[in-house]
C-alpha cells in the first residue's frame, strides 16, 4: 500500500528530528524544570513549521544562489553553541541547590528563554538542512500534494516537541537529585560542543 503524502511527511519529519540535538536538549531541560514549557515547545514547533514551508515552496534555491549564506550560518551557529555549552558546563560543575527540582526556577524570564530558543533553532544550520533542504527536496516528489507532505512534517514537529517537553515530567523524580541535574547539564554541554565541532569541521 502506498502511504499518503501526509503520512510520509509525518514519518520523515519525525525521523529527522528525533535524534538528540541542540533543540531537543533545550526542550528536555525546560520540560524537566517545568519552566516555560508551552513557550519553548511552541517556539520550536512554529519555527520548524516556518522552515518546512520555506523548503517546500522553494526557499532552498536561495542557498544555491547565495553560497556565502551557508558559511555565515555555520560559524554563527557554532559560536552560539560553544557559548551555550560553556553555560551548561558551568551549571554541571556547580553544586548550587537551585539544581534540585523543587527549587528549579532559573533567573531567565519567558522573553530571554524564547530568544535563546530562537537562537538555538535559527542559528543551527542542521535545522535548516533538515527542514529547508532535505524536506524541501523530498517534497518535490509529490508535485501538487507537496503541501500535504509539508503538513505531515509540521505535525511531526508539533507532536515531537510537545511530547518531549511535557513527557519530561514523567522522569522528573529522577532529577530530584542535584547529581542528576549536573549529569544532564554535562551531557548537554557535550552535545552542544559536538554539534559546534561538526559545524566548524564542515561535517
Amino acid at each position: 500500500m502506498t502511504l499518503s503524502p501526509y503520512l510520509v511527511g509525518l514519518m520523515t519529519g519525525l525521523s529527522l528530528i528525533i535524534a538528540i540535538g541542540a533543540q531537543n536538549a533545550f526542550v528536555l531541560r525546560h520540560g524537566l524544570r517545568g519552566e516555560h514549557v508551552l513557550a519553548v515547545c511552541l517556539t520550536c514547533a512554529l519555527s520548524d513549521a516556518i522552515l518546512i514551508v520555506l523548503g517546500v515552496t522553494g526557499f532552498g534555491r536561495i542557498t544555491a544562489l547565495l553560497p556565502w549564506l551557508a558559511e555565515v550560518m555555520r560559524y554563527a551557529g557554532a559560536a552560539f553553541l560553544i557559548w551555550y555549552g560553556a553555560r551548561s558546563l558551568r551549571s554541571a560543575l556547580s553544586s548550587d541547590a537551585a539544581l534540585v527540582v523543587e527549587a528549579r526556577r532559573s533567573s531567565d524570564g519567558p522573553g530571554r528563554t524564547i530568544l535563546a530558543c530562537l537562537a538555538i533553532t535559527w542559528l543551527n544550520p542542521h535545522v535548516w538542512l533538515d527542514t529547508v533542504v532535505l524536506l524541501g527536496a523530498i517534497s518535490t516528489r509529490f508535485d501538487d500534494a507537496r503541501f500535504a507532505f509539508a503538513a505531515g512534517a509540521v505535525s511531526g514537529s508539533f507532536l515531537f516537541f510537545f511530547a518531549l517537553g511535557y513527557g519530561a515530567a514523567l522522569v522528573r523524580p529522577v532529577f530530584a537529585r542535584p547529581s542528576s541535574w549536573r549529569a544532564l547539564e554535562f551531557v548537554i554541554a557535550l552535545v552542544m560542543w559536538g554539534i559546534a565541532a561538526g559545524l566548524l569541521l564542515g561535517a
